[in-house]
């Protein structure tokens, strides 16, 4: 069975629109917020995909996504991604 991928576009810096694919949603209990994590499947220097956050309110129609600007909530969304890394990893060491 194939995940449907959900994707959305962006208009990036140069002003061009990119579209991203959503990665994962959480809500943190820490912050009651509710924040995104997406890729435009770039990748850097070293090769690794490029990954983004953002906060978003999943009850607006119109999703506006706002900067996340605290270290606190840096922390929390890194925690996230190294706790899914993880959990990838293991499951391909199981298969």
């Amino acid at each position: 069975m194939k995940e449907e991928t959900m994707t959305f576009k962006v208009i990036n810096d140069e002003g061009k629109e990119v579209e991203c694919e959503v990665l994962f949603t959480f809500e943190s209990d820490e912050t009651n917020k509710n924040y995104i994590v997406y890729t435009d499947n770039t990748v850097d220097e070293e090769g690794n995909t490029k990954v983004y956050a953002s906060i978003y309110n999943p009850n607006e129609d119109e999703n506006k996504l706002l900067p996340i600007e605290t270290d606190k909530e840096w922390k929390i969304i890194e925690t996230v991604l190294d706790e899914l890394q993880n959990e990838a990893l293991n499951n391909n060491a199981e298969s």
